[in-house]
């Protein structure tokens, strides 16, 4: 039980990742499933391509292919829309962190 609430919650956090790192540089499933691995988070690809899929249908991502090696792979950045969702995370998140810390 205590596993499924967590997942709940990290989910946000996995998305906010997402936004950090497609506001950089386009990113791609393969190199965001190592950047959360590094961050703690043990997630599959049967769960990050969904979520990716969602944040491009809800208009904060957007998708572009390209032939990497003959190859076709989805490369995702930031949508103006995404920008302002990830500046506004970044606001609450650090609230919380204030009223948390210790």
């Amino acid at each position: 039980m205590e596993e499924k609430v967590l997942r709940k919650l990290f989910l946000g956090f996995i998305q906010i990742h997402i936004l950090h790192h497609a506001k950089e540089e386009p990113i791609y499933g393969t190199w965001m499933l190592e950047e959360l691995k590094e961050h703690g988070y043990s997630i599959s690809s049967g769960t990050l391509y969904p979520i990716l899929h969602s944040m491009e249908t809800d208009g904060l991502l957007i998708k572009e292919d390209k032939n990497v090696d003959g190859k076709i792979r989805k490369y995702y950045s930031i949508t103006d829309k995404g920008s302002a969702v990830l500046i506004e995370a970044r606001n609450k998140a650090f609230e919380l962190f204030k009223e948390i810390k210790d």
